[in-house]
């Protein structure tokens, strides 16, 4: 994929309309600011940390599903696949949270 202003404006208009409301924080990269509605776009450096929180659920994300990385075995050019894995993988890790959060709160 190229960083063309056209790629960023595909990438974002494959993004659910439910999940496009809310604010971006992104790098300073240009096409962004041409494709995030401004009210919703906070363009912020590595320095700042609003990144991060990002980048560490998409490193997880790579390294507990090896199929979302291109040159792996584990890789299926299936979509139902792919989406049957992630929301498995989203449920696993919502219940680890629960369970770590009543543990630590005593809850329940």
């Amino acid at each position: 994929m190229t960083r063309s202003q056209a790629t960023c404006r595909r990438l974002w208009q494959a993004i659910p309309p439910a999940y496009r409301t809310g604010h971006c924080f992104t790098d300073f990269w240009g096409a962004y600011q041409a494709v995030i509605p401004e009210e919703q776009h906070i363009a912020a450096g590595k320095e700042t940390g609003e990144t991060a929180h990002v980048e560490r659920w998409n490193n997880t994300l790579r390294q507990r599903l090896a199929r979302f990385v291109r040159k792996t075995l584990s890789f299926s050019k299936s979509l139902v696949m792919h989406e049957a894995c992630l929301k498995i993988f989203l449920h696993r890790c919502n219940v680890e949270r629960a369970i770590s959060f009543r543990r630590l709160h005593r809850v329940g």
